[in-house]
């Protein structure tokens, strides 16, 4: 006789809890990366809307900075440590191949015991942790979930490469996920093009260091074809965005956010444009004094709006992200 498997059961649906975000203490302004390359603040500003970013110290390591951003998070949530039943860590930045961080996080944080993995998906990393976080909370796998977008790119910047030297920063974002009555987390519009991999990659494979010695070969590094980046987000994502919405049964019009991945202010405002987002719809810019944080930018976005009074706890937004694989993941959530 086959025996039967007892079905999972969690909650009807998922929401955004509490959200927490950490931003290191120094703030590198243009004028500083203008001592390594060939250009000027007024063409950093004009090509990427970044004035300042933050770069972490040697004490604000991923982990560090995860912590106190999933510690705000919880505390946001209303909740206790001990509750949260699984993390999710994105980064590209953590430089140990294993074990993840994320289990290093958890015990920081003093959760017990939770399911604990990091995932690699670069700027779309916040919204992949998201989805993965809605269906252990849907399955019964869990029943709250902290999800975190952390970065260090300071550590793979190529101070001296004019197309990215001043594009990244340091930081950490992180949500709760947990139960809900009503759904408050949409269905996710996500992807990948492979064929695009070699726009944003990382110059050097770690396995250089094995074969040849450390002296003979620069440090890793980000790098990225600027151009046929700028065109695939700006004709593509337009269309994954308004996937997310007419998969969520939302129209633009009944946004009352918009929070993108903070990669470039030109692919900001052409996605307004393209979107035909109202007046009304408040947009993150935290790009402007937080450079690119990849996995990080997402919830660090959402976090500088509620803590500013742009958005407000209900709100209903839309969340896309994008980089490098290249890969993607927009969705319409609820904002804690």
């Amino acid at each position: 006789m086959t025996a039967k498997i007892r079905p999972s059961k969690g909650a009807p649906y998922a929401r955004i809890l509490g959200v927490g975000g950490y931003r290191p203490t120094r703030v590198v302004p243009n004028e500083e990366i203008l001592k390594h390359i060939d250009s000027s603040d007024e063409w950093i500003r004009t090509r990427s809307g970044i004035a300042t970013r933050h770069w972490a110290g040697p004490d604000e390591t991923v982990a560090a900075m995860s912590v106190e951003a999933g510690g705000k998070a919880i505390a946001d949530a209303g909740l206790t440590p001990e509750q949260i039943g699984a993390v999710i860590v994105s980064t590209v930045s953590h430089l140990k191949q294993t074990p993840a961080i994320a289990t290093e996080i958890a015990h920081l944080l003093g959760t017990g015991k939770p399911a604990a993995f990091d995932i690699s998906a670069g700027c779309a990393g916040f919204g992949y942790g998201l989805t993965l976080a809605k269906g252990m909370i849907t399955d019964g796998t869990a029943e709250y979930v902290l999800v975190i977008g952390v970065e260090r790119l300071s550590d793979l910047t190529d101070l001296e490469d004019r197309a990215t030297a001043f594009l990244f920063g340091d930081g950490a974002g992180a949500v709760v996920v947990g139960p809900s009555k009503e759904p408050a987390i949409g269905p996710t519009a996500w992807g990948s093009e492979g064929d695009k991999s070699d726009t944003i990659s990382q110059t050097l494979p770690w396995d250089v260091y094995r074969d040849q010695s450390a002296a003979d070969v620069r440090y890793p590094a980000l790098r990225q074809e600027g151009q046929a980046v700028f065109r695939w987000a700006v004709y593509e994502m337009a269309k994954v965005a308004q996937q997310a919405l007419d998969e969520a049964g939302v129209a633009a019009e009944d946004l009352d956010a918009f929070i993108p991945h903070q990669a470039n202010m030109r692919i900001i405002d052409s996605m307004i444009k393209t979107l035909k987002l109202p007046e009304h719809v408040t947009v993150a810019r935290d790009v402007e004094t937080t450079g690119n944080t990849s996995a990080a930018s997402i919830p660090l976005a959402m976090e500088r709006l509620l803590a500013t009074g742009q958005a407000k706890s209900g709100d209903t937004a839309l969340v896309i992200g994008f980089g490098a694989g290249l890969v993607y993941a927009a969705t319409v959530v609820t904002l804690p």
